[in-house]
């Protein structure tokens, strides 16, 4: 039996008599049928829960172009008179790019299947269920294989495509999105908006709306990673929505590397969208018997707003993509003094620093950049990638003797810093296999950062990263490890480098993350949140969220981010003040509750440099951070007011059972002679009466309807709230 989408029916719904599939969440239906003449999948429905068809789905016709042209179809192709943007693009072998995929069979199944060599979704049988439907193109012998596996528990569909040459002739993917769908007109003149997360580094997903003009708009990466600019994710709104009303789809593609997004208002209202790897970068090679599947997709809906759509989608995150034993488990609270020390460090100075850290309650100790490198020491960034062994100068007892002492001294685990997919040229790696970096032939190959990238195609590499981090976590009791990327990839020897690039990148990961290293706590990291997104969350249980550790900042970046992706995922750290990056000064607990908003809280600088202030202090914002780590990693945010639109941010994190909430309140400016507006509570039961932490008591009511005025008073303050329902 299939996962029960309501007490009236399962997630999917098959009538054999007309063709007609119904995918069904509790409050979601994505309907679409086999068109009898042309063999088209047509969609009729996506959005609010729905019994069937509704009344006036006319057929569409042509006068200029071909009868039908502006159906809204499941995978449109280019070639044949539908001239908005195609979900795929074949080239075939006398040069042709038209392609009539017709339907040829479905079948539904229990569960949920995995996506060989890619990062998807996975669930047991009461939990998801897919439906695949096989298309086939008669004149070149190449088939499409869609898949649709419904999480009627979240409102969620995920999506991808498998495409199989079956002819005789080889023949090339130019294009093939993840997922695409038409929306029909809008019901006003407000029309649809898109909602993407765009930004660079130090200012990673930045919230950006606007509304949908008529035309072909949208945003892609070709840096080989998901990256700062673009992030792989939009949401489509109505136009009145808001974070508690409207309806809102999210859409999101479970993907690290290159990637386009493409939306398209057509001349007659209705709306196409689109998300797949970038067809620029990716002219993917087709031999006879040969596949290539698409990376998956990730689509939710709500009626009620932004802040629902985003829910429905932190849910499935932590529940049916993140595989690491970690991802719904407290986080320890981390110190890494990279800020503060650079390259400028010895075991002496090791210890110094691990034993007052102990002393502030923290429990892992985490060595950055500098820590490794033989016969070419990793003593700046000129000299070392490659080389995953210790330091003899600066461990010359080694590593694993020094994280037993900090263990055995400071009750300390250990955490190191590493970027395998890089090389620098001074690096035993690269004497011995220079013809291992990603290059062009003869053109001369750009270094970024000193440091060249590995071509992680190739299985040799592949198999020596396993091999040369397996030994490093063998050698000593290392319980984190930081796994970074710091510079895009370029010039590579040709468009399909990009993809197997990344299939190798997850072979590698999958090895290590999934396999044997199951115990070790893995964050990712990418000059920051350069790679933050779902297919790397696959595998991290957190990622690095920006290298921007700014309070201020970060109140924008994390609730940016947050749109898409939970905060159990969000690396949120203590810093310095004046903060190194854009030199303002906030309080150490504004500095904190904002760094307690992320699933992992730790503390970014140098203890033995603490004011005597911030010695005193920080003990105590350590154990809180603590006691409402647990909620702020297993239960649901609700964005109360967005930094963007108001001068008091407000983010309440609510347990999965309701018992638990924690409040965060912030002010970012005083302003002379004006109120405080009251924030208003969300997801509390109205029955119910809470106690805060201060004892003060009121109901769910109250709370939500009129709200608590927040007590900051001064630029960059903050406020934490605990609140018990009795």
């Amino acid at each position: 039996m299939g996962p029960s989408a309501s007490s009236g029916g399962q997630a999917i719904v098959v009538s054999s008599k007309d063709l007609t599939f119904a995918l069904n969440g509790h409050d979601i239906s994505y309907r679409f049928h086999v068109d009898p003449d042309s063999g088209d999948l047509i969609s009729t429905h996506f959005g609010g829960r729905v019994d069937e068809d509704g009344p006036g789905l006319a057929r569409s016709f042509g006068v200029w172009s071909p009868k039908d042209h502006s159906r809204r179809r499941e995978f449109p192709d280019l070639g044949r008179g539908d001239f908005r943007v195609p979900a795929v693009h074949i080239r075939h072998a006398s040069g042709y790019t038209v392609s009539r995929f017709r339907y040829q069979s479905h079948s539904v199944s229990s569960g949920k299947p995995s996506l060989e060599g890619l990062p998807c979704t996975f669930g047991t049988d009461g939990q998801v269920e897919t439906l695949a439907v096989r298309l086939h193109d008669e004149a070149s012998g190449v088939s499409a294989e869609l898949s649709y596996s419904v999480f009627a528990e979240h409102d969620a569909i995920a999506r991808s495509v498998k495409v199989t040459n079956g002819g005789d002739k080889s023949v090339t993917v130019e294009k093939l999105a993840s997922m695409s769908f038409d929306l029909p007109a809008a019901a006003d003149d407000e029309g649809y908006h898109l909602v993407g997360l765009h930004g660079e580094w130090g200012r990673e997903r930045q919230p950006v709306r606007s509304k949908i003009r008529p035309g072909v708009q949208g945003f892609a990466s070709t840096q080989g990673a998901s990256s700062h600019w673009q992030n792989p994710f939009f949401a489509l709104c109505s136009g009145d929505a808001t974070e508690t009303h409207g309806d809102a789809w999210g859409v999101a593609l479970v993907y690290s590397g290159s990637h386009q997004s493409e939306i398209e208002l057509g001349p007659r209202g209705s709306v196409r969208a689109n998300i797949g790897m970038n067809p620029l970068q990716l002219s993917w090679p087709l031999e006879p018997g040969q596949s290539l599947s698409s990376p998956e997709c990730i689509a939710v809906y709500s009626g009620s707003g932004l802040g629902d759509m985003s829910r429905k989608l932190h849910r499935l995150v932590r529940n049916n993509l993140m595989r690491s034993n970690f991802a719904r488990e407290p986080r320890p609270v981390l110190l890494n003094p990279w800020e503060g020390i650079t390259f400028n460090f010895d075991d002496k100075a090791l210890y110094e620093i691990a034993e007052q850290t102990a002393q502030l309650g923290i429990k892992l100790f985490v060595i950055d950049d500098g820590w490794f490198g033989d016969k070419h020491l990793r003593v700046d960034d000129h000299a070392g990638l490659g080389d995953w062994v210790p330091n003899p100068k600066r461990f010359p007892d080694g590593m694993g003797t020094f994280a037993r002492n900090i263990r055995c001294r400071h009750g300390l685990q250990l955490g190191l810093w590493i970027e395998p997919e890089m090389v620098n040229k001074q690096s035993e790696l690269f004497e011995a296999h220079p013809d291992w970096v990603l290059e062009v032939g003869s053109q001369t190959t750009t270094p970024i950062r000193h440091q060249f990238v590995l071509d992680l195609g190739r299985s040799e590499v592949q198999l020596y990263l396993i091999d040369a981090i397996s030994t490093l976590l063998k050698s000593a009791p290392i319980r984190y490890v930081k796994w970074d990327f710091n510079r895009p990839v370029i010039e590579a020897p040709s468009p399909a480098s990009y993809h197997k690039y990344m299939l190798g990148l997850y072979r590698v990961l999958s090895t290590l993350l999934h396999e044997r290293h199951l115990d070790v706590l893995w964050e990712g990291c990418a000059s920051g949140g350069g790679r933050f997104d779902l297919g790397m969350l696959h595998y991290f249980p957190q990622i690095w969220t920006s290298d921007n550790t700014d309070a201020l900042d970060r109140v924008l970046i994390q609730m940016g981010t947050s749109l898409a992706y939970p905060a159990c995922s969000m690396g949120a750290h203590v810093s310095r003040s004046p903060n190194e990056v854009t030199h303002r000064e906030a309080s150490l607990t504004f500095r904190a509750h904002v760094a307690m908003m992320g699933g992992s809280f730790g503390v970014e600088l140098d203890p033995r440099k603490l004011s005597g202030e911030e010695r005193e202090t920080l003990p105590g914002l350590i154990k809180l951070g603590e006691k409402v780590n647990p909620i702020v990693v297993q239960g649901d945010m609700y964005r109360l007011a967005l930094p963007e639109k108001s001068n008091f941010p407000a983010v309440l994190f609510l347990s999965v059972d309701g018992r638990q909430g924690v409040l965060f309140l912030f002010q970012i400016r005083l302003v002379m002679m004006s109120d405080r507006p009251p924030i208003r509570l969300q997801g509390l039961d109205p029955q119910a009466r809470y106690a805060f932490d201060d004892g003060r008591e009121f109901s769910g009511r109250t709370l939500m309807n009129a709200g608590i005025v927040p007590g900051v008073k001064t630029d960059l303050t903050s406020e934490m709230i605990i609140l018990t329902k009795l």
